[in-house]
């Protein structure tokens, strides 16, 4: 039966509610997680080290959801494109949520010894097994449901999503250490984010169990469209698409993750900036990363996706050399604009993703192949950069070096958007 045009509004309000609201919790529980590595995990989990190693380990451990998210991209797309988009957003949910609170409750080293960073490596493992799952299911809601021209529009709402959570996150660690004293934060205040995630998820459960499946998913299942296997149909049939979309993905994650979480730990380590000006200047980043979203998001409807992505990308070829020269002055308001310009730029790349991946492969499995190019991308656009950078900086190499690694990110993924087809006219 078609729905009234009473009744259809209300649910795309929903549908837009559950997409941001899905993002906005799942990355607020990712990003706390990295602000807390940049900040204190070191000491926390990692105190016989000394200040550099405990640095990078902290990264290894945050670099580990990056390597666990394409398999839950592939779990999470097999069921999202075997039995519904709805039932695995709920399920990611939960996953990446009580991994987080439990995260927030585990003790440190000086209580338990070496369990605890073990401990710690295995939740961060199953985070990234849930937010694998999350941002594929969150894109295809939003697209799926969007009438023909509008879907950059749509989909934005999930792309919006990581602004929001990490403003969450950041403002809640910024308020923290603006009224608790170093030993107070070292010693529990950190926890605090991790065990606030109880109360978002609630909500976030409340807001999608009210959702409806995707009608585009729901003609392929009237249709009987529905494969076995999904994930091998999308590496019998689109495969190269997979790569393709995972080297687009690298810039945008590595613009955000150089921006934020190497540079919160090199901007407090080395330029012995304060912890909160930092915590404020990434926050403020991270509004022009907004804007930047939404604007190439509806822009993306009108000039195509593709031809939005490569003006984005060659921006950020130049930033990566510009950024850190900035960094380098000490000058909190040039550190602010190297920051602002790095995000911003990640914004105008991520926007049009929300649409463009989903819009590279067949509905019979969608979910998997948008959410495991997502993922992929991952591993070396966000798990690689503090890793690389924080690695540079300790053999002399120098932070410049730093951002000649951003700007070859940025041409890699160049040439994989050339190397794509215009999706924005394509049915879905």
């Amino acid at each position: 039966m078609t729905q009234s045009p009473r009744s259809e509004a209300p649910s795309r309000t929903r549908i837009a509610a559950a997409s941001l609201a899905g993002t906005a919790i799942e990355f607020y529980d990712f990003y706390i997680y990295g602000t807390a590595a940049a900040l204190v995990l070191n000491t926390a989990f990692f105190p016989e080290m000394d200040p550099l190693a405990g640095s990078l380990a902290a990264f290894s451990t945050f670099a580990v959801a990056f390597i666990s998210r394409p398999l839950g991209s592939a779990l999470f797309g097999h069921w999202g494109d075997r039995i519904g988009r709805k039932s695995m957003l709920v399920v990611s949910l939960l996953v990446m949520g009580l991994s987080t609170i439990v995260i927030g409750l585990l003790p440190g080293y000086t209580a338990i010894g070496v369990a605890a960073p073990v401990l710690l490596v295995l939740l961060r493992f199953t985070q990234g097994i849930g937010l694998g799952g999350e941002w594929g299911g969150a894109a295809l809601l939003a697209t799926e449901h969007a009438p023909p021209g509008k879907r950059g529009l749509y989909a934005m709402f999930p792309q919006l999503g990581p602004s929001v959570g990490f403003i969450a996150a950041n403002g809640l660690f910024l308020i923290l250490g603006a009224t608790l004293t170093d030993e107070q934060f070292g010693s529990w205040g950190w926890r605090v984010p991790f065990v606030a995630s109880l109360l978002l998820v609630v909500v976030g459960l409340y807001v999608r169990l009210k959702i409806s499946e995707t009608p585009v998913f729901q003609a392929a299942m009237d249709e009987r469209r529905i494969a076995k296997v999904p994930f091998a149909g999308l590496m019998r049939h689109q495969w190269r698409r997979v790569l393709l979309g995972a080297g687009a993905m690298v810039i945008a994650y590595t613009l955000f993750y150089t921006a934020t979480t190497y540079c919160l730990a090199y901007g407090t380590g080395t330029l012995e900036i304060p912890r909160t000006t930092m915590l404020a200047l990434t926050m403020i980043g991270v509004v022009f990363m907004a804007a930047g979203t939404v604007v190439s998001s509806i822009v993306s409807d009108r000039l195509g996706r593709r031809r939005t992505l490569i003006t984005g990308t060659s921006v950020a070829i130049a930033w990566g050399l510009v950024m850190f020269p900035l960094m380098e002055t000490r000058s909190v308001p040039l550190v602010g604009v190297a920051l602002a310009g790095a995000l911003a730029l990640m914004g105008l790349v991520f926007g049009p993703m929300g649409a463009y991946l989903p819009e590279l492969f067949r509905t019979e499995f969608r979910y998997s192949g948008a959410s495991v190019a997502y993922s992929l991308g991952g591993v070396l656009g966000g798990a690689v950069p503090p890793l690389v950078a924080t690695s540079m900086q300790a053999s002399g190499v120098g932070v410049f070096g730093v951002g000649v690694y951003v700007s070859a990110m940025a041409a890699l993924s160049l040439l994989c958007m050339i190397a794509l087809p215009e999706t924005g006219d394509e049915t879905l």
